[in-house]
């Protein structure tokens, strides 16, 4: 948000190893060599690969790819990639234009809440079918569903119909960013992932950057249909690329594989209703109204449904094991509370930018783009740290620097200049590299092919819930404050519209800094919790198994 071994693929001997502290932990990752691991695994992974109770059985490793050929797949991953990283952005810049033609003001952030719920509810039903399947037909799948939605989208004749095809693509945006993933932890072994990932990586600092630039321009100089229908050349390429060069192990014959639709429905069904209370709640109505409160309590039962579901199938979509091991518990969490605190970043920092600072929207982007910009950087070099004092004291050293740049941002001056809050998020970039890379590349190695897909939509999932959990969290913050210093006044949106037009007072000025220092002590409380998770939860050593296992 990661290959040196002998061949392509590399490969390790042996049972199962767990990661060692020493400076060569994982020299000898993909080479056979081992060198640095100690042999035996951890309590929370015992039977790995031996078809655990309720999990499907293990499926040898994908077919070797001659590097070449590996590279044309790595690019078809990063244009993947690049399809869900730019959409956002591209499509924030071009509100306007679609609101002037379509009309729909009151209900335009469904635009992007439709999005984000179908791409949450969607990851843990792609994850078991790609783990069932193969990661080739669900990444086809998605590639296809996020294309077809993106043609519609620029056929959209009106808000409501945009709305519709934008969940569409969400349909196929799930399947992207959870396969993906997988699909880079399947082509590189252990020492060599951190370069797949920090490619993956670095798409999402590009796609900040540029993103804002390619909507800006098309919906000025052309239309904003064209934002859609950008996306069909690059989804085409990748498409082409990955039906012809991407290639998977022959599956040896036996029973058909079941499908747990049942679970798959009832995980969707849980996701909408609680992702709808969360991202609706406090804004299109009260938090203890009625839609609420029914919203929350339809979930509650959702969720129990789930689980009896899940508990009496045969190929559960969200296995008990996932939440049982003790690795992959603690990855999800500290995840979870990743998603939480970026909130305060992605969604205020703007905010403050243009209130507080007073730069215009391009200038705000880039105080926050700056972020994605170190961020890949030092996930590129966390391998060399994870090497020798292992992946959870790497992610905790990660998170605990995150959490003091996070208790910094309060301490800033007011007003200030633009160059101190960017380079606190330069600092925060920098440490969450090191904290969310080593967790995904740990975890996924603690796993064999036939779990990684699962495992990896696991820990996707739960960092979208923690983002929609955090936005409801830190918007009912940061509202109460700014009522507070207000005079607690209830009603915020003239106070919207001032800030807008430039003709707020330094009184309501100092409110919103206020108001977004508090939601950066939140994310900081956030960090905390994550670093508690890390270092109560999380085995000292993550139990790895070998490349082939």
């Amino acid at each position: 948000m990661g290959g040196g071994g002998a061949g392509p693929d590399g490969g390790s001997t042996g049972t199962g190893t767990s990661e060692g502290e020493d400076a060569g932990a994982d020299t000898g990752a993909g080479s056979g060599e081992g060198a640095g691991f100690r042999t035996g695994e951890a309590e929370d992974n015992s039977g790995a690969g031996k078809g655990r109770t309720g999990t499907t059985p293990t499926r040898p490793a994908p077919a070797v790819h001659p590097s070449g050929r590996r590279g044309r797949v790595v690019a078809a991953l990063m244009l993947g990639m690049a399809l869900a990283a730019l959409d956002g952005t591209v499509v924030a810049t071009a509100v306007p234009q679609i609101v002037g033609d379509l009309g729909g003001f009151s209900v335009f952030s469904w635009l992007f809440s439709g999005y984000l719920l179908a791409v949450t509810v969607t990851l843990p039903v792609y994850g078991k079918l790609s783990d069932t399947f193969g990661r080739k037909p669900v990444l086809i799948t998605g590639v296809a569903l996020f294309l077809a939605g993106s043609l519609l989208c620029a056929a959209a004749w009106s808000m409501a119909s945009l709305i519709a095809f934008r969940i569409v693509q969400g349909l196929g945006g799930g399947a992207l960013q959870g396969t993906v993933q997988t699909i880079a932890a399947d082509l590189y072994p252990l020492k060599e992932r951190p370069r797949i990932q920090s490619k993956l990586s670095t798409v999402w600092a590009v796609s900040a950057i540029a993103g804002p630039a390619v909507g800006g321009l098309l919906a000025s100089y052309a239309d904003w249909r064209w934002i859609f229908l950008i996306n069909l050349p690059i989804g085409a390429v990748a498409l082409w690329l990955i039906v012809r060069h991407l290639t998977e192990p022959v599956r040896e014959r036996g029973r058909r594989p079941r499908v747990d639709w049942p679970g798959a429905l009832a995980v969707f069904v849980t996701g909408a209703l609680l992702l709808t209370a969360l991202v609706q709640g406090g804004v299109a109505w009260p938090w203890l109204s009625a839609p609420s409160l029914g919203l929350f309590a339809a979930a509650a039962t959702g969720a129990a449904v789930t689980v009896l579901v899940e508990r009496r199938a045969a190929e559960p979509v969200i296995p008990g094991w996932v939440w049982r091991r003790r690795t992959i518990a603690a990855v999800n969490l500290a995840l979870g509370a990743l998603g939480l605190l970026m909130v305060a970043p992605t969604v205020f920092l703007p905010t403050y930018a243009q209130s507080v600072l007073g730069l215009g929207p391009t200038a705000a982007g880039f105080v926050l783009s700056v972020m994605t910009l170190s961020w890949p950087v030092s996930a590129a070099y966390s391998n060399r740290v994870y090497r020798r004092i292992g992946f959870r004291n790497t992610a905790a050293l990660g998170i605990g620097a995150a959490m003091l740049v996070l208790l910094a941002f309060p301490l800033l001056p007011y007003p200030g200049e633009a160059w101190q809050p960017a380079l606190v998020m330069l600092l925060l970039g920098a440490a969450l590299g090191f904290f969310q890379l080593p967790l995904i590349v740990g975890v996924q190695s603690t796993v064999p092919w036939a779990e990684r897909g699962t495992t990896t939509a696991s820990v996707l999932f739960c960092r979208q819930v923690g983002q929609s959990v955090g936005a409801a969290l830190f918007g009912a913050l940061a509202n109460a404050v700014l009522a507070s210093r207000l005079g607690g006044s209830g009603d915020l949106d003239p106070v919207a519209r001032s800030l807008a037009d430039g003709s707020g007072h330094d009184h309501l000025r100092r409110a919103v800094a206020t108001a977004v220092d508090y939601v950066y002590l939140g994310a900081a409380g956030a960090a905390g919790l994550a670093l508690l998770v890390l270092l109560l939860l999380a085995p000292r050593r993550f139990p790895v198994l070998g490349d082939h296992e």
